[in-house]
């Protein structure tokens, strides 16, 4: 499911236009990136929660060339399914 297919199921759900629909769905999308970005997480009871996890410096290899390369840190998101998004898609 792409993004138009997402906002066209959330107005068909919701009973709202495409154009609101749209807009709740870029609004949510926005509000969890701030958050993220602010090294904040979001976390929503029954589907699941959004953090942001460090990545330590590391070393690496080139595979074509086997030279070192340097891998810097960085933040990176990460999402953990909550018990009810688990129990839906296993049935």
């Amino acid at each position: 499911m792409n993004k138009n297919e997402l906002v066209s199921a959330v107005a068909e759900k919701a009973g709202l236009s495409k154009t609101d629909a749209a807009s709740a769905v870029d609004a949510v999308f926005e509000v969890v990136q701030a958050e993220l970005k602010g090294k904040g997480d979001v976390r929503l009871a029954g589907f699941g929660s959004f953090t942001v996890s460090h990545r330590a410096a590391t070393k690496g290899r080139n595979p074509s060339t086997g030279a070192e390369v340097d891998i810097p840190a960085r933040n990176v998101p990460k999402f953990t399914p909550g018990k009810g998004l688990k129990e839906a898609v296993n049935g």
